[in-house]
């Protein structure tokens, strides 16, 4: 049972990498956190795996300080893996797909949203751990403000959006740019990713007790 919950963390993991290297090529926006990571990758231009790893080891001293019990052995997947998938997919999805039209952008942002979603499933299913910036929302909720996890998650993915489109503004990015960062794909996963998170988890062979929310 452990080796297929490694095995539903390590292939979510790997998915949702794929799909932000799609929500990248396609150019018209990305989750949240995405889009504070692309803003610093504007500022600070190393490779986005290695940028995401930095970024996210910060989040991990956060939650080690402040509640260990979040993180797990899919914290630490997240971390290595994620960024280097989400870099290498983008380079290979923009080799093959060179020059997007707006209706073909806006069918990989679809098909983008709908991988994720998946990936996400998977991960969250095999219940072995929270990502660093899960656990940040999870942290603040239950140990430090007892506001809902859903008022700390909202919070936290504005302060993601505005912070990403000002680091992208000072990289020095034009406005088409920009909202390639934060636009329509932003707004999709914020609405879109918890039902169909829900959708795909109901039918993943291990369910994962949905966390409180109230």
């Amino acid at each position: 049972m452990l080796k297929t919950r490694i095995q539903m963390s390590c292939l979510g993991v790997i998915i949702c990498g794929i799909s932000v290297g799609m929500f990248r090529t396609a150019a018209l926006g990305v989750d949240p956190f995405q889009s504070l990571m692309s803003g610093l990758n504007g500022v600070i231009p190393i490779s986005f795996g290695t940028l995401y790893v930095i970024a996210n080891a910060v989040l991990l001293l956060f939650s080690l300080v402040f509640d260990r019990h979040k993180i797990g052995l899919a914290t630490l997947i997240n971390l290595t893996l994620l960024g280097y998938a989400a870099e290498y997919s983008q380079l290979l999805f923009e080799t093959l797909l060179p020059g997007l039209t707006f209706p073909a952008s806006l069918l990989l942002l679809a098909v983008a949203l709908i991988v994720m979603c998946f990936g996400s499933a998977l991960y969250f299913n095999a219940d072995l751990g929270v990502s660093t910036y899960d656990a940040v929302s999870l942290i603040l909720s239950e140990k430090q403000t007892r506001v809902s996890f859903r008022v700390c998650r909202i919070a936290s993915d504005l302060v993601c959006v505005l912070l990403g489109a000002l680091l992208c503004h000072i990289s020095g990015m034009s406005l088409k740019e920009i909202t390639g960062v934060v636009g329509i794909g932003t707004v999709l996963t914020a609405f879109c990713m918890g039902p169909l998170i829900s959708f795909f988890s109901d039918r993943l062979p291990l369910r994962r007790k949905k966390p409180h929310t109230s």
